[in-house]
């Protein structure tokens, strides 16, 4: 049993970037993480998710919702900044753990990651194809083939930006700063057109009474572990309404992690990679907050949930009779989007070679090609989205998403207390202040947002949980190189 808790030396970890047969080429700057963290962020939540949140869930309280999820992420933003700095490895949170908490712990938090990225590339990759009937005028990109639905429009752009990702990180770097800079322009004309269209009346009332009852939304599985465990019963709408918004529009913060995947590939990691983290994180945060309080303004809740099922930003522009901008922000949408995948799938595939490297997976996937990138495993993780998004309707996947996400800031956060403690000797680029504090209330918070998640969420997580014991326990922990560098003495 104590082989599983076996815990992989900072020293260890650096020395295995140097494999010329798994190197990863450092092409990258700080602003180029940046540019990595605004393009990923921007585009899933204010495109996707603010709408059909403010609409069902939250009513016009949805920026404080915003606000609740920007500290959470700040706090664990922090101590991610620190990791990065202190082990600029790809892998993320998997690397860090592998550091401090055992090679179990981290081998459970990859395959956390592996959920997280290849959901949220689903989720997105759909997102996109329903943008393709807008902009184009047609039915969007799906076909129908007797009862099986083929999302074309969602292959099409998984193929895209992995070919991109394959040809050089630095290529989909300089790929993704042009596309981020159309989408933040788009959402700053969300901004100015939609507080023309504002209306003080539609914050009243400021937090709507809650539903419940039976058959009521938001109850039985589908209410937040929160609400079941102080009899809420329902969780739109009201107080518990609020929290489940926090906990929802979490998915539009998730992408900043990524940046830490990235700390490989970066020629000043120790300095860089914390930079990056925390411009990104604070440039998305200020448009997030914008957006959810003109939107609130702008169109009643009850209005724009009865105008459909998925509401978006666009429906509350054509519900005041601006259609222009509707077009236009469904043509922000598409751009927006393009990013997320993109960063979405190099996540993915960072962590997947990560644990490749490190024999939990194959070894055959840390290989890497001529332009420095680890071909196999993108192709490999290519295939995976694209089955998911293709094949598979698309129901509950941001909370699935969401409670991945917050599984690994716990994690990460606990780390940066324990290699203080285990590694005061390191040289950190960054150090994240009022430690052990600010890692508790990271915990803290993370935690809370989770209990603020569906029942339905949780049983689906644990599933997927067991399934990856089950994966390291029968392949990972024999094949573990770690394991076999012990074994030899």
């Amino acid at each position: 049993m104590a082989r599983n808790w076996r815990t992989k030396s900072v020293e260890q970890s650096i020395l295995d970037t140097d494999d010329p047969d798994t190197r990863l080429r450092k092409d990258l700057t700080w602003w180029d993480l940046t540019v990595f963290g605004v393009s990923v962020v921007v585009g899933a939540g204010i495109f996707t998710v603010t709408a059909s949140t403010f609409a069902n869930i939250t009513g016009p309280a949805i920026s404080v919702s915003f606000i609740i999820a920007a500290v959470t992420c700040a706090l664990a933003a922090l101590c991610y900044a620190e990791f990065a700095s202190t082990i600029p490895v790809a892998g993320s949170a998997y690397t860090f753990s592998y550091a401090t908490l055992g090679e179990f712990v981290a081998w459970i938090i990859g395959w956390d990651l592996i959920l997280e990225f290849a959901v949220g590339a689903a989720v997105v990759a759909k997102g996109w194809s329903s943008y393709l009937g807008t902009v184009f005028g047609f039915a969007g990109g799906t076909l129908n083939l007797g009862t099986f639905t083929f999302d074309w429009g969602a292959l099409l752009i998984i193929g895209i930006v992995s070919s991109l990702l394959v040809l050089g990180t630095k290529l989909s770097s300089n790929f993704s700063a042009v596309i981020t800079v159309i989408k933040v322009s788009v959402v700053l004309l969300v901004v100015v057109v939609g507080s023309m269209h504002f209306k003080a009346s539609n914050l009243t009332p400021f937090i709507p009474p809650s539903e419940s009852g039976k058959g009521a939304p938001g109850t039985g599985v589908d209410q937040t572990v929160f609400a079941l465990m102080t009899g809420g019963h329902g969780s739109h709408y009201g107080f518990y309404g609020l929290l489940a918004g926090a906990s929802i529009v979490f998915f539009a913060f998730i992408g900043f992690d990524v940046v830490a995947t990235t700390a490989e590939e970066t020629k000043n990691p120790q300095r860089d990679v914390a930079r990056g983290i925390l411009a990104s994180l604070a440039i998305i945060t200020v448009l997030y907050v914008a957006v959810a309080f003109v939107l609130s303004g702008m169109v009643r809740y009850s209005d724009l949930r009865d105008a459909g099922k998925h509401p978006n930003l666009a429906t509350a522009f054509g519900l005041n009779g601006v259609h222009w901008a509707a077009t236009v922000i469904s043509i922000g949408a598409l751009a927006g989007l393009t990013t997320v995948v993109m960063v979405l799938v190099l996540g993915q595939s960072r962590i997947i070679f990560a644990l490749a490297r490190d024999g939990l997976l194959p070894n055959s996937l840390a290989r890497t090609g001529s332009h420095g990138t680890p071909v196999r495993v993108t192709a490999m993780v290519a295939v995976l989205i694209a089955i998911a998004a293709t094949a598979f309707p698309v129901s509950k996947l941001e909370e699935m998403v969401n409670v991945g996400t917050l599984f690994a800031f716990v994690l990460v956060s606990a780390g940066v207390v324990i290699l203080r403690r285990t590694r005061p000797d390191l040289k950190r680029g960054f150090r994240a202040p009022f430690v052990p504090v600010l890692p508790i209330l990271s915990i803290g918070a993370c935690v809370w947002l989770m209990l603020n998640l569906s029942v339905l969420t949780w049983i689906r997580f644990l599933v997927w949980m067991a399934i990856g014991v089950v994966v390291y326990l029968a392949y990972g922990r024999r094949n573990s190189v770690l394991g076999r560098r012990i074994a030899a003495g």
